[in-house]
Formats: C-alpha cells, sequence, structure tokens
C-alpha cells in the first residue's frame, strides 16, 4: 500500500488531510477534546472503528489530533500507516501511567526517553539482539524545556510498557530497581515505528494513579492534569 491509495484499512482520510504533526491519545473523545480546546477550524478526517481524528490550526501552525487506541499493537497500527501512508513526520503520544516512584506523584509528567517492554513486536525485524526503543532527543528536550517554562513537575527516563493492563506476577519491584518511572501500553510500537520509517516520536504520561501507594484521580483531576500534558504537546508545535 502506498500514499496514493489512502484511505487506508484503518484511518479514512484522503492524502494530504492529515498534518505533519499528529498528538495522539489512546482515548479518542481525548483527541475530540483536544481539537476542541487548542485547534482552530477543526475538520474530522477520520471515524472508522470511532477512532476519531481531526485537523486544524494551532497558533497558525497545522496540526493533526488522533486517538490511537489502547495497548501496543494498536498504536502499532495507526502510527505506522501515519509515518508510512500520511507521509506524518511527528507524532506525539500524550497519554496516562501508574507511578512507580515516591517523587512522581499524580499529576506529574513522565517523559518517556526510553521504553523497556514484554512486547514481540521487534521480532518482525529479525534484529540479531534487542533493540532500544528511545525517543526522538530533539522532542525530549522541547517537552522538558516545556515543563519547566509553565512550571509542571516532570521526570525524564525509562518507562515500563506492558502488554498486559491485568496481569498474574507484575514484578513491579524489578522495575523500580531499575529506576522505571511508570508503567504504561504503548510506547515501544510507536518508537519502533519511527526509528524504521526515519521519523520523529515522543511518549509523555501524566500520572493518573499510583502503584506503590494506590492512589488514583478523579475524573475532574484527570481533565485538569492532563491539560497540563497537552500545553506542553501543543507547545512543541
Amino acid at each position: 500500500m502506498a500514499k496514493n491509495q489512502c484511505p487506508t484499512p484503518h484511518i479514512g482520510a484522503q492524502y494530504g488531510e492529515i498534518a505533519k504533526t499528529v498528538i495522539m491519545a489512546g482515548d479518542p473523545l481525548r483527541a475530540k477534546l483536544m481539537a476542541e480546546k487548542f485547534l482552530t477550524n477543526p475538520v474530522q478526517f477520520n471515524n472508522v472503528r470511532g477512532m476519531l481524528g481531526f485537523t486544524g490550526e494551532y497558533q497558525g501552525k497545522r496540526v493533526s489530533v488522533m486517538g490511537h487506541g489502547m495497548g501496543i499493537p494498536s498504536i502499532g497500527i495507526y502510527s505506522y500507516e501515519l509515518y508510512n501512508f500520511y507521509d506524518v513526520d511527528t507524532i506525539i503520544r500524550v497519554g496516562s501511567a501508574g507511578s512507580l516512584r515516591e517523587d512522581l506523584k499524580l499529576g506529574d509528567i513522565a517523559i518517556a526517553m526510553g521504553s523497556c517492554h514484554n512486547s514481540n513486536y521487534a521480532i518482525q525485524y529479525e534484529l540479531p539482539g534487542t533493540f532500544a526503543c528511545i525517543a526522538s532527543f530533539d522532542l525530549v528536550r522541547k517537552a522538558a524545556e516545556n515543563c519547566e517554562k509553565f512550571g509542571y513537575n516532570y521526570k525524564v527516563g525509562n518507562v515500563f510498557s506492558s502488554d498486559s493492563f491485568y496481569t498474574e506476577n507484575a514484578h513491579n519491584d524489578k522495575w523500580i530497581n531499575m529506576g522505571v518511572l511508570c508503567i504504561e501500553m504503548e510506547a515501544p510500537s510507536l518508537y519502533m515505528n519511527a526509528a524504521r520509517a526515519g521519523k520523529k516520536a515522543l511518549v509523555m504520561c501524566t500520572m493518573s494513579d499510583h502503584i506503590l501507594t494506590g492512589e488514583a484521580m478523579s475524573a475532574e483531576e484527570r481533565q485538569t492534569s492532563f491539560t497540563n500534558m497537552m500545553n506542553v504537546a501543543f507547545s512543541m508545535i
């Protein structure tokens, strides 16, 4: 499949209807919220499988927002098609995560410089070793600078990306011992797709719950804190 064969099986947009930069969230309704809150004159380009996507302008710059669903395979499909069929250059995921550190509290932001994971996504590349899933450094730097500018609490480092939301044996203590910041479910396939396509990617997560303390955000707290992370992402455009 090539870019002149758009739409794809999962994205109903024609070629050219999606901007070079796409900000993505797992929940398609959060993508809709971003379009309404941040974009001028947003136009919906996708509703296939209910995975909403919109293109508009942010401070005079063209940008798209879209849902990516839950899990490594789901964001793997959407990011692959965006990079390879729609010529998207940059994808920034704004998601939620569970904190593994006492100094990373509810509402704080983790910038995923790298992703540890338990996924077999890399097996397709037949690499003679283990691939290190890392973000694009210029995006990491911009995100950190914007967190500083806005005064948001954040950490930069490794996250753990799990194939399982419910698991028999989490072994969280082992990831904590390795300095991992938090647990999320999407970064590896996004980072691998970006690397293979020669494109850029970044994952940022707001701590919506805390694995150590059992704390969890209310719906209202999620909306307020997630807006902080969105401010960081849109200010990177």
